[in-house]
Formats: C-alpha cells, sequence, structure tokens
C-alpha cells in the first residue's frame, strides 16, 4: 500500500479512483455476451459456461435431489451459524416493514403510499474464487419479507458442475427454489431477457464483479430494474493512535482477499501509525490461504496520511465508501458526521467481517463512490410503492377551486373542466 502523506485536496479526486478494466474492451466484452444470450437462450448459456468455467452442463436448473444432498452435507456448526445470521438479519430487515398510513391533507382529502412486492426477482450469487452463501441471507430474506412471488437465484458452477452446497442450503433454509447453474454476465441476461430455463424477472439483485456490475448496468438501460451498482468489493478504514494496529491490518485484509480488484483504504493521522499497520499487513497476509489474492487488491490500495481531523472527514465522505470502519477515539462522535458510505462499523470492536455476515445489516451496498446517491439492500429494495388518493363531495369543493386556478394558468383547460364539471353537479 503506498502512503501519500497530508495529500493536497486537487489530488484527492485521483486517490478516490478505483481499479477498472479498460472500459472500451469492457463495454463491448458484455454486450456481446448479452445478445449471444438474448439470441441463443439455454445453448449460449451453456456455450459461455463451457467458455468461462471450463464445464459441461446437460441441465441448468437444479433438481431436488441436488439441492437435498447439499443440505444432507453441510456440517452442523455450519448450519448453525447460518441459522444464527438468518435470524438476526430477519429481525433487523423485519423491524423495516410499514404500515400503511393515511393523510388528510386537508377536509375530504386523502391520500396514502402502499408498498407492492416486486413479483419475480433475480438474486445473483457470486460463487467463484469465493462462493458467497452469505449473500443468498442478505437477498432472499429481504424477497420474502417483501412477499416477492417468485425468487429465481442463479450462480457459478464449479469445475465438477456443482454449486456450493452452503449456498443450496442456505437457499433452502430461506425458501429459494428457483435454482440454475449460470455466473457472469450471461447470468445476468438470462434472468433480464429469460431463456428456455431461466424465467425472466421485473428486478435483479446481488454483487460481483465489474462484468457483472457492466451487464446489470447495461440491461437496467433496457428497462430491466436493478438494485444497485454494486461492483468489486471495498473498505476504508479510518484510525488513529486509539485504535489496535493487528486489528485495523485485520480488517484491511479481510477486504483484500475477496478479489484481486478489490481495493482498500486506510485513513490515519501519522505516518508512525500507517507504518504499524502496514507492518501487521505484511506479517498477517502471509497466512492466508488467499495470499495471492490479497497482495493483488493491495496493490490497488492506498494510506492516506491527514494530520487534520475535519480533512480526514472530508476525505472519507468524498471517498464514500461501500464499507467504513471508524476506529478512532471519538468514533460515535464521527459517525454521526458521515453522509456518504453504504455500511458504517463503529469503534474497536465492530469489524466488517461481523455485517457481511451476522449481525442483522445488508452486505449488498453501493461501491465505486455510487453511495454518494445509492443506499444499500433494504426491504424497501424489494418493494415498489404506489401512492393512492380518494377525494368526497366535500374535498371536491375544498381543493376544486385551487385546481381549476392552476389548470387555467398553465392553459390545460380540460384538466380545469375535470373539475369544473363535477362542482357544478354538487351545487345544482
Amino acid at each position: 500500500m503506498t502512503i501519500f502523506n497530508n495529500p493536497s485536496r486537487n489530488t484527492w479526486s485521483e486517490l478516490c479512483e478505483r481499479p477498472q478494466l479498460q472500459l472500451e474492451f469492457l463495454e463491448g466484452s458484455v454486450k456481446n455476451i448479452l445478445a449471444r444470450v438474448q439470441q441463443g437462450g439455454d445453448y449460449a448459456l451453456k456455450e459461455l459456461t463451457r467458455q468461462f468455467d471450463k464445464v459441461e452442463l446437460s441441465e441448468l436448473a437444479l433438481n431436488t435431489a441436488e439441492i437435498q444432498h447439499a443440505v444432507n452435507t453441510i456440517e452442523p456448526q455450519l448450519k448453525s451459524a447460518i441459522q444464527t445470521a438468518a435470524s438476526n438479519i430477519e429481525k433487523f430487515h423485519r423491524a423495516q416493514l410499514r404500515d400503511v398510513m393515511k393523510v388528510e391533507t386537508m377536509t375530504g382529502v386523502s391520500c396514502w403510499r402502499k408498498g407492492m412486492p416486486v413479483e419475480k426477482v433475480g438474486i445473483y450469487i457470486p460463487g467463484g474464487t469465493a462462493p458467497l452463501f452469505s449473500t443468498v441471507l442478505m437477498l432472499a430474506i429481504p424477497a420474502k419479507l417483501a412477499g416477492c412471488r417468485e425468487v429465481v437465484l442463479v450462480s457459478p458452477p464449479d469445475k465438477q458442475g456443482n454449486i456450493h452446497p452452503a449456498i443450496l442450503f442456505t437457499a433452502h433454509l430461506t425458501g429459494v427454489a428457483n435454482i440454475f447453474k449460470a455466473g457472469g454476465a450471461q447470468a445476468i441476461a438470462a434472468l433480464a431477457y429469460g431463456t428456455e430455463s431461466i424465467p425472466k424477472v421485473n428486478k435483479i439483485f446481488g454483487p460481483g464483479n465489474q462484468y457483472v456490475t457492466k451487464a446489470k448496468q447495461l440491461v437496467n438501460q433496457q428497462g430491466v430494474a436493478i438494485d444497485l451498482p454494486a461492483g468489486p468489493s471495498e473498505v476504508l478504514v479510518w484510525a488513529d493512535e486509539s485504535a489496535t494496529p493487528t486489528f485495523v491490518a485485520a480488517d484491511l485484509l479481510s477486504q483484500a482477499e475477496h478479489g484481486a480488484d478489490s481495493q482498500v483504504m486506510l485513513v490515519v493521522n501519522s505516518t508512525g501509525l500507517a507504518e504499524k499497520i502496514q507492518q501487521e499487513v505484511q506479517q498477517q497476509v502471509t497466512t492466508l490461504p488467499r495470499k495471492e489474492i490479497a497482495v493483488q487488491a493491495l496493490r490497488n490500495s492506498r494510506v492516506i496520511v491527514l494530520e487534520k481531523e475535519t480533512d480526514a472527514l472530508d476525505f472519507v465522505n468524498t471517498y464514500a465508501a461501500e464499507h467504513l470502519i471508524i476506529n478512532t477515539k471519538n468514533s460515535d462522535e464521527l459517525a454521526e458526521q458521515i453522509i456518504n458510505a453504504g455500511s458504517v462499523f463503529i469503534g474497536n470492536y465492530t469489524p466488517e467481517a461481523a455485517g457481511d455476515y451476522a449481525s442483522g445489516t445488508n452486505h449488498t451496498l453501493p461501491t465505486n463512490g455510487y453511495a454518494t446517491a445509492y443506499t444499500g439492500v433494504s426491504v424497501e429494495s424489494f418493494l415498489k410503492y404506489i401512492t393512492f388518493q380518494k377525494i368526497s363531495e366535500e374535498g371536491i369543493k375544498q381543493i376544486g377551486p385551487v385546481v381549476e386556478v392552476m389548470a387555467e394558468a398553465e392553459e390545460l383547460i380540460a384538466h380545469k373542466n375535470a373539475i369544473s364539471i363535477r362542482l357544478k353537479t354538487l351545487t345544482t
């Protein structure tokens, strides 16, 4: 990780840049994949799976026997951990459900808003370098709470043509039955357009690499809703002398091991602390099974030394991290001043890993600076809101003249007439 000592503000935009593939190459490749699946359906999906995942598939859909086998093979300790996490996530997300609230804006004029579930949703579960069964919890549980009629799960197969048993157990636990072997941009295409096997959905959820993210963005332009731009994962740790260097290093590496295109950022108030944490990172990374991936991610990563707390706060809000860990003596106070972040982790004993798995919050979050405008996935992500209104005879008398004046001012006389005709019947 390269150290930048008190960088001037005019360099911050460059320091906040995330690692990117050549955009022209990326978009062209993904467009080609989308077109192949749209035209070729299941056949194209199987061809692309052979090309990218190096496995021949006879069927895309999983059968009941495959799912049950996975359920039976999961170790009891892992089952228990997943069930505990599921309980916490359901508690936090169930609390997000709202009652319908009617508002009488003036006498006889009632308005209300009602959340209706998105009927068909697709959830993408990464399974390439790591089988993210935790993402099943983060997406299937709020979908169920929202009342979505159909949930379609896609995840890339391994070299033997299987989906990781923990993914299948978690899907079974959360009531997801429509499961298909498909990964990458081609899986997003299948959900967007539908194939002979995979149903077309109304909205697509789930994180992924830059190919998956670009595919979601492109199908979104064609009218398919998506959750948010959730690409390669990232973390920013903001620490001071009160932080424990071993904790900070562990947090940085827990993010770096996600993928070679992940990014970790460290903001500190002294070069001495930066160097201590760097030493801990170098020691801890040697013990990781995914050391090579973590080391590649660290090459994309930076240490920012900002001695003034106000400068550090501004930089943190400028970066708009997917995951923000505040590990300072006044972490609660600083957390209140955060305006751009996907999810915030406060204090020495709140690692990002807790939110990734089991604390209850959702780990599907905006990356690449999109936290300036997007929020993470919640129950509301699976709902669409419809507004209703009802006006009584007394209500039309109250609001009618207001609408008449406004409609006439905009020279929309038919609008005015829709009011005037009603008022006339009430006065005759």
